[in-house]
């Protein structure tokens, strides 16, 4: 677990563990919060680290695995001997891709052929896709280089609460209780992605578009990766921006009216929400980006609103607030999630334990 976004999932499976079967969780350092919780809902949780302990005591462990799901890509898996009754499951971390990975990074292309084949011999471990769409099974088809027959159109667990009334009113009241001030104002909420070994600036007049409607409130939440630009971005903004870091970007996503963004995967989330009403994408640096990392090649035919490309564009959508048509686009990308993927992948390999 290197991503904290699959409790739900996980709880699931240990609410219906067979008799005689464990549920472990080895969790990275960066959930440690979400591995306390599980730990408190009676789930083994081990810390996984890149060392000696792992080697000698996690991997002899992991290889006693009747399933083992992956959130993202582990180098180890690279060098395991897959146990022939082991099903080794990806369950990606996002629910559909704009940036390009694996092979369709054009990083990879200028890596060393030992290093193209160590990847690829992670991508061929895993045994089954867990995907949400046709889409996101292609992007791992280019991206791994693995067969069509691996995908299992399942949906993503993740993505249930975003379907249930009960937790979405959960999170609303966690956020007017830390921040009152958002209640029954227009919530425009900016989320960057992570950009690689860039510390993030805001382009020249990004506060005034993103203050351009006087009735809303601008709250912008950086990528975990991108704290340590926040005491300039709080400086280059000011106080009528807010920073809630007590607050999830998923728990924000429940009462945004407008998201902005950019590459990052919050636009298939929020695109499920009922209180979505409009998506930016602004994509200052899109000319750059293409090369470094790279974005999906028919990302202009699929995207649900022009890229917007200048902070006077920003502030225009802004100010004029037309609603986003998320119909394609959930019809392209979120396929399968529709409350009940949970139920589905734990059928599916909670069979896997009887046989």
């Amino acid at each position: 677990m290197s991503f904290g976004n699959n409790l739900g999932l996980i709880k699931a499976f240990q609410d219906q563990m067979p008799e005689g079967s464990e549920l472990i969780v080895f969790y990275r350092p960066n959930t440690e919060a979400e591995a306390t919780e599980l730990a408190a809902y009676g789930v083994r949780t081990i810390p996984f680290r890149d060392n000696m302990n792992f080697v000698l005591n996690g991997l002899p462990l992991l290889m006693t695995a009747r399933v083992l799901f992956c959130d993202n890509y582990y180098a180890f898996l690279g060098g395991l001997a897959h146990p022939h009754k082991m099903r080794i499951v990806q369950l990606w971390h996002a629910n559909g891709a704009i940036k390009q990975f694996g092979w369709e990074d054009p990083a990879t292309s200028t890596r060393s052929s030992a290093d193209q084949r160590r990847f690829q011999a992670v991508y061929d471990q895993f045994d089954e896709y867990v995907v949400a769409s046709k889409m996101m099974a292609r992007v791992f088809e280019n991206s791994y280089h693995v067969p069509a027959s691996r995908m299992e159109y399942l949906g993503y667990p993740r993505s249930d609460r975003l379907f249930n009334a009960k937790w979405r009113k959960r999170a609303q009241k966690r956020v007017y209780r830390l921040a009152p001030e958002l209640k029954g104002r227009r919530v425009l909420l900016y989320a960057p992605t992570y950009r690689e070994g860039i510390t993030y600036h805001a382009p020249k007049g990004m506060r005034e578009a993103l203050l351009a409607d006087p009735n809303a409130i601008a709250v912008v939440k950086l990528h975990p990766l991108l704290t340590s630009s926040q005491a300039q971005l709080t400086y280059e903004f000011g106080s009528r921006v807010k920073f809630y870091d007590q607050l999830t970007t998923t728990d924000l996503l429940t009462v945004a009216e407008t998201v902005v963004t950019d590459y990052s995967s919050v636009a298939f989330d929020y695109s499920l929400l009922p209180n979505a009403h409009s998506l930016l994408f602004f994509m200052f640096d899109l000319d750059d980006y293409q090369n470094n990392p790279g974005i999906q090649k028919d990302l202009l035919d699929w995207l649900p609103s022009e890229p917007l490309k200048t902070v006077d564009d920003l502030e225009h959508a802004v100010v004029l607030d037309s609603a986003t048509d998320f119909k394609d686009f959930n019809q392209n990308w979120n396929t399968y999630n529709d409350g009940h993927a949970t139920k589905r992948v734990t059928a599916r390999y909670l069979a896997l334990l009887q046989s």
